[in-house]
């Protein structure tokens, strides 16, 4: 465990609050292009002529390479100096958004979304890593709650950003908005940001990067193909084969090399394991039931894209709102890591239970499924703050870029997983429910076109809402088992080392 003393206010930087502003704007541009292109698809058919699988890259090929490159990312921060990362990574982001935003075919577009995923790599790990070195155990919290709530924000205003602008625009303006962020970010970080490595220079290890990134596209790919092509096709069983053998030739190599890229003895200590545990938990429950909830409010409900965002944008709006007040901070300091993790993935699941009782069903109305949306948002504001310390805590100051790809990787694993297995609950269910002249239909549009008369519509539509309402109770119960589960690991390694601090204390800086 890494000990400190809270540091003096007078040491504290004057600027840590405007760095936080510029970190906080990086991070919201990554997280908007996980979802904006959704609403463009389309657009994007009609006046670039693509296909299906085209469309499927477009929109994976981004969060693909992102995915893959996190541990990388953050191991080569460490090595070559956080800013200077920082500074690359909005480079490329811009320069991939300019060419997706002037992409004369689906291969251009697939190959900038690509680049724009390498820039977000860089992006998402060292704007985390950054925050550890500027702010000092007591602001610390606070910090990373707002760097969560851009994040939230992110990842909900997509839809909404890119309707509107494309209500006024061509398609390439959701793309084209990026570069005065990426340009404004780079003279404030080149201004503002402090420069940061590990002080020991380690060698990079080139082998441990190749293997993890060929492990996590591997793992990540299946993921998001299993749903679609079924996961026993093989074109995901060879990808998730050959990902799952990387991944394990990776941490044997980490294990016996001298310079590794991911410490693996970091999995020793119960504290960090119990905040990885809580962070793919709450990644999982978020995503997966903004995937049920999407299907439920366009498929049952008949929104289309735009108002089903503005319909899911409480729980978002919910997270941004405490974190700005401050409420996970506090609430850390006055419960405790356990306490607060406990708490937050509790609300979380209730959320996800009223949803499923309240929200679902075509005849249910709105009002449940925003008392569900505000209770979730009200738990993940308060658990992913405590996570997201927690896990750096357990991380030399050092390597902060290391622990920054790894609760970035945990978030990216975490969603997929909650995708694909709550979308294959969904999927088994409603097969299950469905009347006996139309099983074995794959979707609810095809069960739609087979039902021959009203009667039959009106039972797919209530097999359909059956399958989210059971899908969103098993979210529900896996994220309040984990999370007391993440809870106890982190109670019993605090009390082992009591008294322990929520962080480590900040490295010395080393200017390049």
């Amino acid at each position: 465990m890494h000990s400190t003393r809270p540091a003096p206010a007078a040491d504290r930087d004057p600027r840590r609050w405007v760095i936080l502003g510029v970190i906080c704007l990086a991070q919201l541009v990554v997280l908007l292009d996980n979802t904006v292109l959704n609403v463009a698809i389309p657009v994007l058919t009609t006046d670039l002529g693509a296909s299906t699988a085209d469309i499927q890259w477009m929109i994976n090929a981004y969060a693909l390479v992102q995915s893959g490159l996190l541990l990388t990312a953050g191991s080569l921060a460490d090595r070559y100096g956080r800013k200077r990362l920082l500074m690359l990574g909005l480079v490329l982001f811009g320069a991939g958004s300019a060419w997706a935003a002037f992409a004369q075919d689906s291969a251009q577009l697939i190959a900038a979304r690509a680049g724009m995923g390498v820039g977000g790599a860089l992006l998402a790990t060292t704007t985390l890593a950054v925050i550890m070195q500027v702010f000092d155990d007591d602001e610390r919290p606070r910090a990373i709650g707002l760097w969560g709530a851009a994040s939230s924000l992110g990842f909900a205003a997509g839809p909404l950003l890119g309707g509107a602008l494309l209500d006024h625009f061509w398609w390439g303006s959701i793309f084209l908005i990026n570069l005065p962020v990426a340009l404004l970010g780079l003279l404030a970080v080149a201004r503002l940001v402090p420069e940061t490595k590990n002080p020991q220079g380690r060698r990079p290890d080139l082998i441990g990067a190749v293997l993890s990134t060929l492990g996590m596209v591997g793992v990540v790919y299946a993921i998001i193909s299993g749903p679609e092509h079924g996961w026993t096709a093989p074109q995901v069983l060879l990808p998730a084969a050959v990902g799952a053998a990387a991944l394990t030739a990776f941490v044997r190599w980490e294990l016996h090399t001298p310079h590794p890229m991911l410490d693996m003895g970091f999995f020793t200590d119960r504290r960090f394991n119990g905040a990885v545990a809580g962070g793919l938990l709450v990644a999982f429950g978020m995503a997966g039931s903004l995937f049920l909830l999407t299907q439920h409010l366009q498929l049952v409900l008949g929104y289309d894209a735009l108002q089903a965002g503005l319909r899911t944008a409480p729980l978002a709006l919910t997270i941004v709102a405490l974190n700005l007040a401050g409420v996970g901070a506090k609430l850390l300091a006055a419960l405790g890591t356990a306490r607060s993790i406990a708490l937050g993935m509790t609300l979380l699941a209730a959320g996800l239970s009223a949803v499923a009782v309240g929200g679902s069903g075509p005849d249910a109305g709105y009002g449940g499924m925003l008392a569900g949306l505000l209770l979730m948002g009200a738990g993940i504001a308060l658990a992913m703050p405590a996570m997201a310390t927690a896990v750096m805590s357990s991380i030399p100051p050092a390597k902060a870029g290391a622990g920054a790809g790894v609760q970035g990787t945990l978030t990216e694993f975490g969603g997929g997983l909650g995708v694909a297995i709550l979308g294959a609950v969904l999927g088994s269910r409603f097969a299950s429910q469905l009347p006996a002249a139309i099983t074995g239909t794959g979707s609810l549009d095809e069960a739609l076109r087979d039902a021959t008369t009203p009667q039959q519509a009106q039972q797919v539509h209530d097999a359909f809402a059956d399958a989210v309402n059971t899908s969103q109770l098993i979210g529900a119960a896996a994220v309040f088992t984990g999370g007391l589960l993440a809870a106890l690991l982190l109670h019993r390694a605090d009390r082992k080392a009591a008294p322990h601090p929520h962080t480590p204390a900040p490295e010395p800086t080393t200017t390049a």
